[in-house]
């Protein structure tokens, strides 16, 4: 396992993260399997959120019965743009990870709008320089969607950290992450995998690792075998071969732009459709020569895709702008249903 310091902060974490958004999907005794195979991996990195719903209560339990939080880099975030409930949210996030102190704490894919309250007197910002001030908070990060609030974190001086999404299809902050390491901030790439759109993961985490400009990677966990796969993906950070360039290309012009990360910031639709998993299970469909797995899959669904209403409200929350409506009209067709 390779370690690097993140950005100025001091902090020596591994370039592999564990990202705990997938844990919801499984159960606290199975997040105690995963951070005892990760922490056995060399990985000491770990990314949650307030708003993954169990995720922060299942690790800190997990952390607790394994006797490994001081093995860890905690990192996790919250939306809150108010001093008043940045303070009730960090309190919370405190409690779920059963810990005095948080090394990272981030603010939560803020838009343009949201940067400028974090900011403003009485924002969340101060709640967190006076957390930072008392040592409950180590360090201060932000979290991105949206190339703008990209740009405009890196003029943040308090701001040690971004997150931003990068991967072999996905190159809006490929210039942006450089400015990131000249800054001096660390950058912490989200969805290496697209989101799980990219099958190969040896070769996503490859892409991404061989660029010296991104500290860690967090790809999202929910099983030891994603664990370990991810873990060889890691292994070889040294520039990409011609024949894996090949690899990447092709990956790009499968996926091309307009495809589900599967961040699930579209829930919850009207209807009840698993927007994110009528995508997943349409790629099976059309890209990775699964077809029958892939309708297999979708037939488990309780809400098809032809249950669309077209009300557009998923639309208004892809932070990708997806043209989610049409795109599940495409999908119906695909499946027949």
């Amino acid at each position: 396992m390779q370690y690097v310091q993140l950005g100025q902060t001091g902090l020596k974490i591994s370039r592999l993260g564990f990202g705990g958004i997938p844990i919801q999907r499984i159960d606290q005794p199975g997040t105690r399997a995963l951070l005892k195979a990760a922490h056995e991996a060399g990985i000491n990195y770990i990314d949650t959120a307030r708003a993954y719903t169990v995720s922060e209560s299942w690790i800190g339990q997990s952390l607790e019965e394994l006797g490994l939080r001081d093995s860890f880099v905690l990192a996790t975030k919250c939306r809150a743009l108010t001093k008043a409930d940045m303070e009730a949210e960090l309190a919370a996030s405190l409690a779920n990870l059963r810990t005095d102190h948080i090394e990272l704490y981030q603010f939560h894919n803020p838009s343009m709008e949201d940067l400028k309250k974090i900011l403003a007197p009485g924002g969340s910002m101060e709640a967190l320089l006076e957390a930072k001030a008392k040592g409950v908070v180590g360090h201060i990060g932000l979290t991105a969607h949206l190339a703008a609030v990209f740009e405009a974190a890196l003029a943040v001086p308090e701001i040690e950290t971004i997150m931003f999404p990068y991967n072999i299809v996905e190159q809006q902050g490929a210039e942006l992450i450089r400015r990131c390491a000249e800054a001096g901030k660390g950058f912490i790439d989200m969805k290496p995998l697209a989101g799980g759109a990219i099958e190969d993961g040896r070769l996503a985490l490859r892409y991404v690792l061989s660029n010296p400009d991104v500290t860690v990677a967090i790809p999202g966990m929910a099983a030891v075998e994603e664990l370990e796969g991810n873990v060889k993906g890691a292994e070889n950070v040294a520039p990409l071969t011609e024949e894996e360039q090949a690899a990447c290309q092709k990956v790009r012009d499968a996926l091309g732009t307009q495809f589900c990360r599967r961040c699930n910031y579209c829930a919850p639709c009207t209807v009840g459709i698993s927007i994110p998993n009528v995508f997943l299970f349409q790629g099976y469909l059309n890209r990775y020569g699964l077809a029958d797995w892939g309708r297999a899959r979708y037939a488990t669904l309780q809400v098809k895709a032809s249950a669309c209403v077209q009300c557009g409200a998923c639309e208004t929350r892809c932070p990708y702008n997806l043209p989610i409506r049409s795109m599940m009209k495409k999908a119906a067709e695909d499946f027949g249903e």
